[in-house]
């Protein structure tokens, strides 16, 4: 009866272990350097949260425009706007104002004469504004994506008691 060869073990490493290595190599470079990764301008996640409070505070001059027009409309629409206020400070906490944030770029649109036309107004203003911000947190990163679909969410029930208010 012949005796086996003796088992022999490959010296050095076996090529799965290798090509696991090169693949977690790869991995790891690709996660650690993005286009983003320079300190030559602010982030994304600065960008979009800068343009998020910028949005707020527009949402908040139309507010504030509708209020100075109808005086009748303060008691249904100051809790809507002091969520307004809230988001807008929400996106502002922990970031510095840069100096075109804190200006107004743009006047808000002109207000109505009629209650109504001015409340569908600013329902139209929350349902554009939580729609864009439902796209954009596809695109942001996890707290930012979470506190732009909670604010969008509460945009999206604004518009709805805003047009409830216009019937």
């Amino acid at each position: 009866m012949p005796y086996p060869p003796p088992s022999r073990t490959p010296s050095g490493p076996r090529r799965r272990t290798l090509l696991a290595s090169a693949a977690g190599a790869a991995l790891l470079a690709g996660c650690s350097a993005g286009a983003d990764s320079g300190d030559d301008g602010p982030s994304a996640d600065a960008r979009a949260r800068a343009r998020a409070a910028r949005d707020s505070r527009g949402l908040l001059a139309r507010y504030d425009a509708v209020l100075v027009a109808h005086p009748a409309l303060t008691d249904r629409l100051r809790p809507l706007r002091a969520q307004v206020a809230a988001h807008a400070a929400a996106f502002e906490d922990g970031t510095k104002p840069s100096p075109a944030a804190s200006k107004s770029s743009a006047a808000p649109a002109p207000v109505p004469a009629a209650e109504k036309d001015a409340v569908a107004q600013l329902a139209a203003a929350e349902r554009a504004l939580a729609d864009r911000r439902a796209k954009e947190l596809l695109q942001v990163p996890g707290e930012l994506a979470r506190l732009l679909a909670s604010v969008a969410a509460a945009g999206a029930a604004h518009a709805y008691l805003l047009t409830e208010v216009a019937k």
